[in-house]
């Protein structure tokens, strides 16, 4: 077991091991703010430590663990289609008596660089609060949209079958056995998606069962080409509500994905034409998601959540910049600055419009911007303006007009997503 000893406060930062897990797990509980787990529940209760051997981290103040951190691989999808692996990180708390303390710091002061020696290129993480995670060199790298849409002023008119596929509903079986695959073809054609284990499977299907969620079956619909082959999946659910024996009955979508606009057009109109529904909740979705121009009078729908989600930080510059496509050819030379020591250095990208054929070395010659590592996190996936942020004084133009080449370079066509919650 190894142990990191802060010079003052006389918490250790140690590897969890199985004697340490049970207080590992009431703490992060406490940290989120979760009712208290019960022996039972960690007996049903799957261990992390099996899912991330040797990356699951506490800081003990005595026998008290007072702070959580674990990480994972994942593979991430980069602009292009271009995969690497990233350092995900989840389960971060500090308990209320320890804040100010800097255990935060000296836990991603262990792990980052890890990550990085470990050949994953990124790290990224859901911010459940927007101050945190800057000073550490993360930046907000996708965003995430919610719609309400008022289904009777929708203007669809009458549900009819797609033309060219089919939707079926089905088990929860049958999405487990076709789920992974639709997946797996979905992410690639998206920036910001990551992969997904067998194990978000059977939790998401209710196969497995952890004791702090409560389960409810939903519904599952599939979209089937011509050829029988599934190109979309839609998970929601309906809740029985009736006023004055009128049908209110609002439909939450769990989980939408579609490898086709054929299956997601499809799937949006037979969600919108479930019986009785009066309301349907979108859950999270791409910011320039289709689904309000797919309707007769896109009012219909109405932003009710808007934010930054998937944050990430770069821990190997030439390795994220070279598994990336960017939209045109051309040279830029980038000074970032990096106060943990991870990935800063002055850097030459030759860009190719292919993932993975950009040349990029470190390099002396004179930069043509120079910004922090949280402003190329920001940049890396295409939905952040390199002109707006040198508008805001958050990245130096030292070439003029580098900012808007470096648009043309790193902007993506479509908004880049991250789906899941980790």
């Amino acid at each position: 077991m190894s142990h990191d000893r802060g010079q003052d406060d006389g918490v250790d930062l140690r590897a969890v091991d199985e004697d340490g897990y049970a207080a590992w797990t009431r703490a992060c509980h406490r940290g989120f703010l979760r009712s208290a787990i019960t022996d039972e529940d960690l007996a049903l209760s799957p261990s992390v430590l099996e899912m991330v051997p040797g990356r699951v981290l506490g800081a003990y103040d005595g026998d008290r663990c007072v702070g959580t951190f674990r990480t994972f691989s994942r593979e991430l999808t980069a602009p292009g289609g271009g995969l690497l692996t990233a350092c995900a990180v989840s389960s971060v708390t500090v308990t209320a008596t320890h804040r100010r303390r800097g255990l935060l710091g000296r836990m991603m002061a262990r792990e980052l660089p890890a990550a990085r020696d470990r050949g994953e290129a990124v790290a990224i993480l859901i911010a459940a609060e927007y101050p945190i995670y800057g000073r550490f060199g993360f930046g907000p790298a996708t965003w995430t949209t919610e719609w309400t849409v008022d289904v009777p002023r929708t203007g669809l008119g009458r549900y009819e079958p797609p033309r060219g596929g089919r939707v079926d509903l089905a088990e929860a079986a049958e999405v487990r056995a076709a789920g992974p695959a639709l997946h797996d073809r979905f992410r690639r054609s998206v920036p910001g998606a990551i992969s997904r284990d067998a194990r978000w499977w059977q939790v998401n299907t209710g196969e497995i069962q952890p004791p702090i969620r409560q389960w409810r079956d939903p519904f599952y619909a599939l979209y089937r080409d011509d050829s029988g082959r599934v190109d979309g999946l839609l998970v929601y659910t309906v809740e029985d509500i009736w006023e004055g024996k009128l049908p209110q009955c609002p439909l939450t979508v769990r989980h939408a994905l579609a490898a086709t606009p054929e299956a997601e057009r499809a799937l949006w109109h037979y969600a919108l034409s479930v019986d009785w529904t009066a309301k349907l909740h979108t859950g999270p979705r791409p910011p320039d998601d289709v689904l309000p121009l797919l309707l007769g009078d896109p009012r219909a729908a109405q932003v009710t959540t808007h934010g930054d989600y998937m944050w990430l930080r770069v821990l190997d510059v030439p390795a994220a910049l070279r598994a990336r496509s960017y939209g045109t050819t051309g040279s830029l030379v980038l000074r970032i600055h990096d106060e943990a020591g991870i990935a800063g250095g002055r850097y030459e990208l030759n860009a190719s419009t292919e993932p993975g054929a950009s040349e990029v070395r470190t390099t002396t010659r004179d930069a043509d911007l120079a910004m922090d590592v949280r402003e190329l996190a920001a940049l890396y996936l295409g939905d952040e303006s390199v002109v707006r942020l040198a508008t805001l004084g958050r990245i130096e133009e030292l070439t003029p007009g580098a900012a808007a080449r470096a648009d043309l370079l790193t902007r993506t066509s479509r908004r880049p997503w991250c789906p899941d919650m980790f």
